[in-house]
């Protein structure tokens, strides 16, 4: 079964899609802004119950009302939940410590992470120019770690597990978007966030752990405060953007071709540069600049190859949120 689509119309899409991904932009500088004086999951809470509130108010009626929210397949939202949830906290732990362009671009390894899961999960077929991809952009990563030097922090391996959860998400949610409404995904999403987050704020809140290691830590344990008026506005724009940039993405590959659309999603990262250039201080050395290079030039060819083969992107994963 499918759900009857809207038609077609590749600008309007492409525009989705970029709009979707300035909004994730903003979202992933906002929350390492704040990073350093709130736990993560108060934020990701607070964050959650914006998104939500809008996604009710504005995308669930835009998609049908609540009828949308219907499913039959509650067990697949509830895996997407749980892996979008890991996916997030860790690419945000990253965040606490690391350049965003540098954590971005290492996220961005999930096209070929995609590419090499589908065969044991999917039981497709990849071919040695795909493959090549695959290497070119795990020797991207490589690069951007710099294993064995002084430079390398464990950390840095945060992007890695949150690329490889999303990467999971992104073929559970292949399975299930023929029958599913964007609108649902976001709204079973944001809901993941505010449970898990709220059961995170009650063991750990009180921040008693807090202080027994070091940046990336603290950001995780670090107790619950009341946020200042002008931190709060801050939290309510991410949670806007979150469900914007949501629903954004969703409604690009809903009215555009994948395969055309889905390099859009790559603006991300010059935004990026300029977050970190302009907010934090931050630019790329050569190491990072190499290692974005093969990872973004790696999944940009992979997109062309699933492109050329008329398939829908494994990569396609609306509303699924950062």
């Amino acid at each position: 079964m499918q759900l009857s689509l809207a038609p077609q119309n590749n600008a309007a899409g492409i525009l989705c899609v970029l709009a979707g991904s300035f909004c994730f932009s903003v979202n992933d500088m906002g929350v390492k802004l704040l990073s350093g004086d709130y736990a993560l999951h108060q934020l990701v809470m607070l964050r959650g119950l914006v998104a939500i509130a809008v996604a009710l108010a504005v995308f669930v009626p835009l998609d049908g009302g609540f009828a949308s929210l219907r499913t039959r397949r509650p067990g697949a939202h509830l895996l997407r939940g749980i892996l979008i949830v890991f996916s997030n906290a860790c690419f945000f732990l990253a965040l606490a410590t690391m350049p965003l362009a540098d954590t971005l671009a290492m996220f961005f390894i999930m096209p070929l992470l995609i590419t090499a899961l589908s065969v044991p999960l999917l039981g497709e077929k990849v071919g040695i120019r795909r493959w090549a991809a695959v290497a070119a952009g795990l020797a991207g990563v490589i690069v951007m770690l710099r294993p064995g030097g002084e430079a390398f922090r464990p950390e840095a391996l945060l992007p890695l597990c949150a690329a490889t959860a999303y990467a999971v998400t992104s073929i559970v949610t292949r399975r299930i978007g023929g029958t599913e409404r964007a609108s649902a995904m976001t709204v079973y999403i944001q809901l993941a966030f505010i449970v898990v987050s709220a059961a995170l704020g009650l063991v750990v809140g009180d921040g008693r752990f807090a202080g027994q290691g070091g940046v990336t830590l603290d950001f995780l344990l670090r107790a619950w405060v009341v946020p200042p008026p002008a931190d709060l506005a801050v939290v309510a724009a991410l949670g806007i953007a979150s469900a914007c940039g949501g629903w954004l993405i969703a409604q690009g590959y809903r009215i555009c071709e994948a395969g055309l659309a889905a390099p859009f999603e790559y603006v991300a990262l010059p935004l990026a540069i300029l977050w970190g250039a302009t907010v934090f201080g931050d630019w790329p050395d050569r190491f990072a600049w190499i290692g974005m290079f093969l990872i973004v030039g790696s999944g940009l060819y992979m997109l062309w190859r699933e492109a050329l083969r008329g398939r829908r992107l494994a990569s396609r994963s609306p509303a699924a949120g950062r």
